[in-house]
């Protein structure tokens, strides 16, 4: 099947996008966010310098990505054990003058038994318990509210970390496996305009711990027995919160070894039940492909050709749609895994019949999967979810092309803790 409308593709006359909510070209970099930066930086070295992205400095898709620098006077994160790897634990402990091996015991509670506290490490001897624990178990992260729903099987947690910046994770209880959605960032700086975490900005990136934290803080609680169903365990982590996981590319694949590292070294969660979610960064997808990691990469794509993309996914005008998707399958050939590609359906705006075609013509015979997700509301956008029958209508077009398509389970709505919903408002 061909879509309906020539290759060249505009955006439908038509459709109702509110000339407020359409990106502009003409962003500069904000100067109170970034001191000192006056011209943008080459994305592969913001990629290298770990450097948030704000994609409001491209005016147009021949300049890179600029980083946003943190403000002055910004503090890093206390140090953590697991901001590093064993060897390096255990250089930290015989640096404060006690045997190496206390970096495996401290190690086995944080990752094995879930506990930060001294009084619960009996097999450290008492007088070095708080000094160890402060120098390498400091809490990073406060809860500073929690909403439940789906009879207290959906709980979303608002965190508050050490410098006041405030992140949300959402952990969500099905009958076969507990899925922890974890934040990459506080905040986002790819501004998407249907997502609220988006339209909120970016504060700064998340460290390696404070990721790996929130998905501990969900495995004490199901450890405990404190979610309905009984005692459990985390199983799935996606990286679908808070931020663009890619631009924030080494502390999220250090979180990925944290988590996947058996314990130990981590919390010997399968590789294959993580997903790292991106908008298209292709530098750091094909650097992904390159890590020799099994997680799965989901690509959040929203539109298929590139008028309407560069609307509802400003980074398109950096990286086209073809090239994202080429990067996708490079992932794909290199690791074999299924790229995901995610696809958030908007009422008039991405779910015609046609664009349903044009998006399965891209995506048959790839090792692909594609994961609807009808629109979560968020607060001021005048955007809503497909109606019924233009939701299972783009389903039986992808199907025609022989893609395999799922529609997402949108728990978690009534808290604010669906997809494109996280804000982190303590109102």
């Amino acid at each position: 099947m061909v879509p309906a409308e020539p290759a060249d593709l505009v955006l439908d006359s038509e459709l109702p996008l509110a000339p407020e909510l359409a990106p502009s070209r003409d962003l500069p970099l904000d100067p109170e966010s970034a001191p000192g930066w006056d011209l943008p930086l080459d994305l592969e070295l913001a990629l290298s310098r770990d450097l948030p992205l704000d994609p409001g400095s491209v005016p147009g898709r021949e300049l890179p990505l600029a980083p946003v620098r943190p403000r002055a006077g910004a503090r890093r994160p206390p140090r953590h054990l697991a901001d590093l790897p064993l060897a390096e634990r255990r250089a930290a402990v015989a640096g404060l003058g006690e045997p190496p091996f206390r970096a495996v015991q401290l190690s086995r509670h944080f990752f094995g038994r879930f506990t930060d506290s001294p009084a619960e490490m009996s097999d450290l001897p008492l007088a070095t318990r708080d000094s160890l624990a402060q120098a390498l178990l400091p809490r990073l992260l406060s809860a500073e509210r929690e909403l439940s729903c789906d009879g207290g099987t959906t709980r979303k947690t608002l965190w508050r970390a050490f410098d006041g910046a405030l992140v949300e994770s959402v952990l969500m209880r099905y009958p076969d496996r507990v899925t922890m959605c974890v934040s990459s960032q506080a905040g986002c700086g790819m501004a998407c305009p249907f997502c609220a975490t988006g339209q909120a900005g970016l504060t700064r990136n998340l460290s390696t711990a404070e990721i790996v934290a929130q998905v501990v803080a969900g495995a004490r609680l199901l450890a405990a027995g404190e979610v309905p169903g009984g005692p459990g365990r985390v199983s799935n982590v996606v990286f679908m919160g808070m931020g663009e996981p890619l631009a924030n590319y080494a502390s999220v694949v250090a979180a990925v070894r944290r988590l996947t590292e058996p314990v130990p070294e981590g919390m010997g969660i399968s590789q294959r039940s993580v997903t790292v979610s991106t908008v298209g960064l292709v530098p750091a997808i094909a650097r992904l492909a390159a890590e020799d990691l099994s997680v799965t990469l989901a690509i959040s794509l929203h539109a298929p050709d590139d008028a309407l993309r560069d609307t509802l996914v400003p980074v398109n005008r950096r990286w086209k749609v073809a090239e994202v998707l080429a990067a996708g399958w490079d992932y794909a050939a290199v690791t074999g895994r299924r790229v995901s590609i995610e696809y958030a359906l908007i009422r008039d705006i991405n779910d015609q019949a046609w664009r349903a075609d044009l998006l399965g013509s891209l995506l048959a015979e790839r090792l692909a999967h594609v994961n609807l997700i009808p629109l979560n509301p968020t607060p001021g956008s005048k955007w809503t979810a497909s109606r019924p029958a233009a939701q299972r209508e783009f389903v039986r077009r992808l199907q025609a092309h022989g893609v395999p398509v799922t529609v997402r389970d949108t728990r978690g709505r009534e808290i604010d803790g669906a997809c494109g919903q996280l804000a982190a408002s303590v109102a």
